[in-house]
């Protein structure tokens, strides 16, 4: 067996179909968001302007998250010693803990490493906790929560995205004193789109439902402390287990679910995904412990944002380049082909000196290639305009399809 062979192929499918994935090497430069070096490979470097990082609002350099960060080193070194049963639990995992729970309204919050970790363990573990479990997930739901419901080895019903009539229908089928649990996401990152939260959240009413919310990409964004969207809709207390994430709009690391206690406590006692996991370091956790406190407090950072994204949005509609028109901070591009969104992406950093990364399958679905852009509270007008012409110059010299040319096409 040529083992070589097989992954060297397995690569080279992915160069012949234009996805292979290249990793831009940036050294972000602290108190100058969204500025950054890029180092090309070949000893050349220049300053680029990042336009799809995940640090929604730049808390990655907050004056408060790095003083809380310097101050947790000098107080207890860099690393947890391992996992919390074995090492102990550090008092900065405590207190980020106490603070998710109270930015949720939940009895509990329960740390974990990463974001797809906790819905990984979480989902896997209700599984495995709730005998005969069926689990209504949406059609769009993130991979980190697929692969959950797939290790939980329950059973499985996929509605159609945030289609409340197919919901119900699959439910009406499933007596009403199964278990069941309905698993879906409040803003899906691709598309930019929002659940309708308070009508799912009647529907599990009415079916005996669990609900399981995804807002990783809504916390710290939306609601007047950051909550999420469920915050932002007064639902918050209609939902079951919240899970978000500190790597995105509170610019740390790390994921958590907030509950009631129990379903926190039987979760941290049964998923071996926390148990056998060393913790997360105490400087992450005291980093995103100030960022959570500060963004519960400003809303400077969120107004911005939703301010910026709004007029990116405004502009690039008025060049008719093909927006998906969403609801949320998301601002994706459409291009339809993972070639030429490849080469649209490597123009933009060559030519103009603005990274964004191209988004293909398995992360969209094949023909729905674009571009992902995230305007934070940093990219003033300076920068939005220099995306806008960019993207103008380019679309015509690549001869990709404007948006009323997509849409009569589709």
């Amino acid at each position: 067996m040529d083992y070589k062979k097989i992954f060297r192929e397995a690569i080279e499918d992915l160069h012949k179909e234009g996805r292979y994935r290249y990793f831009a090497q940036l050294r972000r430069k602290c108190g100058q968001f969204p500025k950054a070096d890029y180092y090309d490979g070949k000893g050349n470097v220049k300053e680029v302007t990042v336009w799809c990082s995940n640090d929604y609002l730049g808390m990655a350099q907050h004056p408060e998250v790095l003083k809380a960060m310097h101050e947790a080193i000098d107080d207890v070194g860099a690393g947890a010693g391992g996992t919390r049963n074995i090492a102990g639990t550090s008092w900065y995992h405590v207190q980020l803990e106490k603070e998710l729970a109270d930015l949720h309204n939940k009895e509990a919050a329960l740390l974990f490493n990463s974001g797809y970790m906790a819905n990984q363990a979480t989902l896997s573990t209700l599984a495995r906790l709730l005998p005969g479990l069926i689990t209504f997930s949406d059609q769009l739901n993130h991979a980190s929560m697929i692969e959950g419901i797939r290790h939980g080895r329950g059973d499985k019903v996929i509605f159609k995205h945030n289609d409340l009539a197919d919901l119900e229908e699959k439910l009406k089928a499933v007596p009403i004193d199964r278990p069941k649990v309905i698993a879906f996401e409040s803003v899906y990152s691709m598309d930019g789109d929002i659940a309708p939260i308070a009508e799912i959240c009647d529907l599990a009413e009415k079916y005996g439902a669990m609900t399981y919310i995804d807002e990783v990409h809504a916390v710290g964004m939306y609601g007047p402390r950051g909550g999420g969207v469920a915050e932002r809709d007064g639902v918050m207390d209609r939902i079951d287990i919240i899970e978000g994430t500190l790597a995105k709009a509170y610019g740390i690391m790390g994921g958590y679910i907030a509950a009631d206690a129990d379903i926190c406590d039987a979760i941290r006692s049964y998923a071996s995904g926390f148990i056998f996991t060393t913790s997360l370091s105490p400087v992450l956790a005291a980093g995103a412990w100030a960022s959570v406190r500060y963004l519960k407090t400003s809303s400077r950072e969120r107004e911005l944002q939703q301010k910026h994204a709004a007029l990116l949005r405004e502009k690039l509609l008025a060049r008719n380049l093909p927006v998906i028109v969403t609801p949320s901070h998301i601002v994706p591009v459409m291009v339809g082909d993972a070639v030429r969104c490849k080469q649209l992406t490597d123009a933009l950093m060559d030519r103009f000196d603005i990274y964004v990364q191209p988004i293909n399958y398995p992360t969209v679905p094949r023909g729905t290639e674009r571009i992902r852009l995230t305007p934070g509270p940093m990219h003033g007008p300076e920068e939005i305009d220099a995306m806008v012409e960019a993207l103008d110059t380019l679309w015509d010299e690549l001869a990709l399809p404007r948006r009323e040319t997509r849409e009569a096409a589709e």
